[in-house]
């Protein structure tokens, strides 16, 4: 039977739509109410049964039932003022959603945001499968066949042209093999719990990688089934999954040696206790939880721990070095990921001090190798100074922050890699001998400059007597030599100019030797004549190895010699923007 509608706008459903039907029907009309835009727009065929509903409780995760990555908590269930029948309310966890849990001033719960609450009809909810349910799905199911009918891509005349994926039959094939699956990836599944436990080692015993990202999975206990089902598993990912607060009842689990936990909610209290379980950890990926402290359990220092290699703390509130010097004492440590925090400085902490270690022969950060710091508040110096102390850290980050940005006062990327004595990757890029011996000449040379204008500046520059000594730099001028071979002993550099202004034409790149004193100005000056650019404003840019961005010559003032250019350097000219 056929009924014909007419659709107005709501503003408290979750579709944000109603659908008044003709005939008085109320059976259809709660039908009409909660089905999606598109179905009310093209009219509803009904059927004379309804579905049966599925029960909800309070603290519950759910995803909308047409879209499994529309996830959120339930907080309230029943009446709504003003609409008929039983409604759930539910706090979304992408914050999309219509109110904050109140309508015409009557508060059912409260969400987490102003629009991150909405009320939905039970029916437009599911309370998600289990984990054999979503693996059967994912790789036995047809929905794969049915979608890889649908490829195909448009012709010039705009015409569908199928696509056919070679191979595809021998490949479905493999995958519906469970028995012989290693790797599972089963992100935004809709899996809310383990099913039955002994079934899952019978259906797939030698699963190592298991991916479970943006899941309805809440309980640990759950987790816990699961990994104990699967004694094969090295790597298990949960993000995206908001987790209870863990209490007790995990399992001793010596195989898991991966566990990713972004965007879970946990903090490192729960991390403490999660450590019992997890013996045998070595990488930790707790990114997007809020965390601002690290909180040990036992003493003033983490402890235990004793096989992690890798923690990655991006993306959370961590303003002060205190608290990661509390990891201090984590032996195995190899890396760190400390990028999107809060930090404002940072500092080695020596033995003597308040941290002092309790095993006098172990430094802190004794196996530190790679540091990311990038896109923090760190603005001095000092800071930079400081990483030279950690005993073997050779990889930083430190990209975002305003000591390495020009435009918020900071210094060129020479400067901090002369300044950092064992630096072989910066900021993710490759630091080469080459590089490496170049940033220390030009750094020298800038400090030279300065010096006869201020000659307490030295105190500034820690590593100045050393670079000056190793590269064998006198005064104003570098010295004549093996050490910098390609220095013109008169003092003048080799420089070549490239043009790059779209208006400027094709012109072949020059070089030129230049002196060492010649000024930002006067080299726009000469640029104009050697390149017969006239009635244009020009400015200049440094080409530096490694730099994902050229440096801005901003100074007309300044001289090569000031800057640290060196021998074979390139510079960009470019002209000013109208």
């Amino acid at each position: 039977m056929t009924y014909t509608t007419s659709v107005k706008w709501c503003n408290n459903c979750e579709y944000g739509l109603c659908c008044k039907v003709k005939r008085k029907n109320k059976a259809v009309q709660q039908i009409l109410h909660s089905a999606s835009q598109s179905s009310c727009l093209r009219g509803l065929q009904m059927q004379d049964s309804l579905e049966p509903r599925q029960e909800f409780h309070v603290g519950q995760r759910v995803h909308a039932s047409s879209d499994l990555r529309r996830i959120g908590t339930v907080k309230y269930i029943g009446p709504v003022e003003g609409y008929s029948d039983t409604w759930v309310g539910v706090d979304w966890d992408n914050g999309e959603g219509k109110h904050d849990g109140s309508i015409n001033g009557v508060r059912y719960f409260h969400a987490k945001s102003e629009r991150s609450g909405s009320f939905v009809r039970p029916q437009n909810l599911n309370k998600g499968v289990s984990l054999l349910e979503a693996l059967e799905s994912r790789y036995k199911s047809g929905s794969a066949k049915d979608e890889e009918d649908e490829m195909y891509v448009l012709s010039t005349s705009n015409n569908r042209v199928s696509v056919q994926l070679l191979g595809k039959d021998k490949i479905h094939d493999k995958l519906s093999r469970f028995e012989e699956l290693t790797s599972v990836s089963l992100s935004y599944m809709g899996i809310s719990s383990s099913g039955i436990a002994c079934h899952i080692n019978t259906k797939v015993p030698n699963i190592k990688e298991l991916d479970l990202t943006g899941n309805l999975l809440s309980e640990w206990k759950d987790v816990g089934t699961i990994c104990e089902q699967l004694p094969a598993l090295r790597t298990l990912n949960l993000s995206n999954n908001l987790m209870s607060p863990y209490k007790s009842g995990l399992p001793l689990l010596k195989s898991i040696q991966v566990l990713v936990l972004n965007n879970t909610g946990v903090d490192w209290e729960q991390v403490e206790l999660l450590r019992q379980s997890l013996t045998t950890m070595e990488e930790l990926h707790i990114m997007k939880n809020n965390i601002s402290r690290i909180l040990p359990t036992s003493s003033s220092m983490v402890q235990g721990f004793d096989s992690l290699r890798l923690l990655n703390l991006e993306d959370n509130c961590i303003a002060e070095w205190n608290e990661i010097v509390k990891l201090s004492h984590l032996r195995c440590l190899e890396q760190l990921y400390l990028n999107k925090n809060c930090l404002n400085s940072l500092f080695y902490p020596d033995n003597g001090e308040q941290y002092e270690s309790e095993v006098t022969c172990y430094k802190p950060f004794q196996n530190l190798r790679c540091l990311l710091l990038g896109d923090n508040n760190i603005g001095d110096l000092a800071s930079v100074d400081s990483l030279n102390l950690f005993p073997n850290l050779v990889d930083i980050r430190l990209s975002g922050n305003p000591i390495a940005d020009s435009l918020r006062g900071g210094v060129p990327r020479f400067v901090l890699i002369a300044r950092l004595a064992n630096i072989k990757m910066f900021n993710g890029s490759e630091v080469t001998p080459r590089e490496k011996k170049d940033s220390e000449i030009r750094y020298v040379r800038l400090v030279l400059s300065r010096l006869h204008a201020n000659p307490e500046e030295i105190k500034q520059h820690p590593r100045f007597y050393e670079l000056r000594n190793i590269h064998g730099i006198d005064d104003e001028k570098p010295s004549i030599g093996a050490a910098v071979p390609h220095t013109i002993s008169s003092g003048f550099l080799s420089i070549t100019l490239n043009c790059v202004g779209a208006s400027m034409g094709e012109k072949p790149p020059l070089t030129k030797k230049l002196p060492a004193t010649t000024t930002v100005g006067k080299l726009k000056f000469l640029c104009e004549s050697f390149f017969k650019l006239k009635s244009t404003k020009l400015k200049l840019f440094l080409q530096e190895e490694g730099s994902p961005l050229p440096l801005l010559l901003d100074n007309d003032t300044s001289s090569l010699m000031d800057l640290g250019i060196g021998n074979d350097s390139i510079i960009l000219v470019d002209e000013e923007s109208s």
